[in-house]
């Protein structure tokens, strides 16, 4: 592909590149240029949030460039300000690095082993030392930390911004600078920091990155974007039942952002789908789709097909757990609490109350209902949790 070519296959889908003309001159040089996402392994799997990222840097790849996988084990330590109300709880090196060893398997899921590097900011970051953190400092002012949104949010709600959340957007850009960045990708959240990467390059001698923002998935509930910590995700290891099932719990208006997000369908095709097909027949292919990107198209079809009997049919999933009580008798919370289906009488109370709750099929909307342990019991809690349930 030309230069021109390829500018418009990686503008595709992306929120803002700072700046095109920039990326049309490098990709005009004829080389493999360095494209750097980075990842913080505050949590042992990745989710379809960070697949929206690691496709556009597949596309890079394809098209013969080289891509860095910067897994922040140094800044993990931190944590990521972006879009905190308060200061990230600290990990320790232990569980980062043990979450860090996950991100190296995960990755090529999407990515092409040949052109990825997998690198860890400790690398560089702790041969700094005090001396090389204090200089780097110095590169950059508190007033333009503050022209945050976050941080600016704060200091005028009167919250507390620690001293060591201003190194994390500048320990971010020193990763640039050890591996001498051409692009760098992120979210729309992380445009920020991007932009320092471009602002402590020049300060160092380099040419400054593009930078390339993508939109940010929203999660399962709809409201807030996909994320660990918020429990609103699917992670590219679950099992293909569970990756099948959380997809199709989408709504019907974020299916589309999915469609557009995680697949290779343009935008005219997803138009065509949205007016021709029935909304629930697009969300299964979007969760075979998906299912079939991190499994197999026969597991994938397997899990379709779990989908339908248990959801569509109404039929209960013959591996569903076998819980033994002791009561003949007891009322629907205690049952929910009884076969660990909850945590708590008040989140019982809640699920039965929001009509969560199945016993043969058949509706329990009081919390006191007495229900009969007699034969088996057949349970559902929710759309996903489902359970045997008879006598000890």
């Amino acid at each position: 592909m030309s230069p021109k070519e390829q500018l418009k296959v990686l503008k595709e889908g992306t929120a803002e590149v700072i700046e095109e003309e920039e990326l049309l001159e490098k990709l005009k040089k004829g080389r493999p240029l360095r494209v750097k996402a980075g990842f913080d392994p505050t949590a042992p799997d990745l989710h379809l949030g960070h697949v929206v990222l690691l496709r556009k840097l597949k596309q890079f790849q394809d098209l013969g460039h080289e891509v860095y996988f910067v897994v922040g084990d140094f800044t993990a330590m931190i944590g990521d300000p972006t879009g905190r109300s308060e200061a990230r709880p600290p990990l320790t090196r232990e569980e980062v690095l043990k979450n860090a060893e996950t991100y190296k398997d995960q990755v090529f899921k999407v990515l092409d082993p040949k052109r990825t590097k997998v690198v860890f900011n400790s690398e560089w970051l702790e041969r700094l030392g005090t001396e090389g953190i204090i200089k780097l400092s110095a590169k950059y002012t508190v007033a333009r930390m503050l022209e945050r949104d976050d941080f600016s949010k704060r200091f005028k709600e009167g919250r507390p911004i620690h001293i060591h959340e201003f190194l994390y957007p500048l320990l971010q850009a020193y990763d640039s600078v050890a591996i001498e960045a051409d692009v760098e990708l992120g979210g729309t959240d992380q445009k920020f920091n991007l932009l320092i990467g471009r602002d402590i390059q020049r300060e160092f001698g380099q040419e400054p990155q593009v930078c390339i923002t993508l939109p940010l998935l929203v999660g399962l509930d709809g409201v807030r974007k996909m994320s660990k910590s918020y429990g609103n995700y699917v992670g590219i290891t679950e099992d293909p039942k569970t990756m099948f099932g959380k997809i199709m719990s989408i709504s019907d208006q974020l299916m589309w952002d999915y469609y557009r997000l995680l697949t290779d369908y343009t935008e005219e095709e997803v138009e065509t789908i949205k007016k021709e097909w029935h909304p629930m027949e697009a969300k299964k292919h979007l969760a075979k789709l998906i299912v079939t990107m991190f499994h197999s198209e026969k597991e994938a079809e397997s899990a379709k097909e779990w989908f339908e009997r248990t959801y569509s049919k109404r039929e209960f999933p013959e591996d569903a757990p076998l819980v033994e009580v002791e009561e003949k008798e007891l009322t629907a919370l205690e049952l929910l609490i009884k076969i660990g289906a909850v945590s708590s009488k008040n989140e019982g109370r809640r699920v039965i109350q929001g009509g969560g709750l199945r016993v043969n099929f058949e509706r329990v909307a009081d919390p006191y209902t007495k229900i009969r342990v007699e034969g088996e019991l057949k349970v559902q809690v929710g759309k996903k949790k489902f359970y045997r349930v008879r006598r000890g």
